[in-house]
């Protein structure tokens, strides 16, 4: 099959099989569709450079996940959770060298500790498509502490959002010693969304949770 033809079914697979699980699960399916191409590539923009490991969150159809192999990152270097059971299996036949796991975020730092071939290596990044900006404080929390609790110091969490407003509160993101830039704004995507990168502040050292 033709590249551009192949992609067509792919995009065109992917939003019926989002659509269904949408309909399904409406309040932890965070949009009907999936990710456009515009802000796939947005996102993958401010992957740092040089980036080798890395953590998706919420990946859905695998959208962002095919983005991450085509820029470089081996499959075997991909941790990606995805709560929904359904989507889970999917991307585990999509994605069969990827450490796929259906998984609650906040659970990410027991699942890196799982992954024994990273020893005590951590992510250059963690690529979110969560719906964080809908989510109470005390949850968002939860899960960019967790996230953060598996990124080197310097690394970057990369977050999209539907509108221009940054997704994690501005009481949130102080209380946990983070600095948020702004990245593209994709009014191409439905809906239009923007994307927001989280690093730490020089000051700040999250300490790792025991494992329960």
């Amino acid at each position: 099959m033709p590249l551009p033809l192949k992609r067509l079914w792919y995009e065109r697979a992917d939003h019926w099989r989002f659509f269904r699980q949408w309909l399904r699960h409406p309040l932890t399916t965070a949009a009907i569709t999936p990710s456009g191409p515009q802000l796939v590539r947005s996102m993958m923009a401010e992957l740092p450079v040089g980036a080798r490991r890395v953590i998706e969150l919420g990946a859905g159809t695998g959208v962002m996940t095919r983005a991450l192999v085509a820029r470089g990152i081996a499959p075997e270097d991909l941790l990606v959770l995805e709560l929904n059971p359904q989507l889970a299996s999917h991307l585990g036949r999509m994605f069969p060298r990827a450490h796929v796991v259906c998984a609650d975020a906040r659970n990410l730092p027991a699942e890196a500790r799982r992954r024994s071939d990273w020893g005590d290596e951590m992510a250059d990044a963690v690529v979110s498509s969560l719906g964080l900006l809908s989510m109470p404080a005390t949850l968002q929390r939860e899960i960019v502490m967790a996230a953060f609790e598996c990124l080197r110091p310097d690394g970057r969490f990369i977050q999209f959002t539907y509108g221009p407003r940054p997704p994690l509160r501005a009481e949130v993101a102080n209380a946990l010693g983070l600095h948020v830039t702004r990245g593209s704004m994709v009014v191409r995507n439905i809906p239009p969304a923007t994307v927001f990168v989280y690093t730490r502040t020089r000051s700040q050292v999250i300490v790792p949770r025991p494992v329960r």
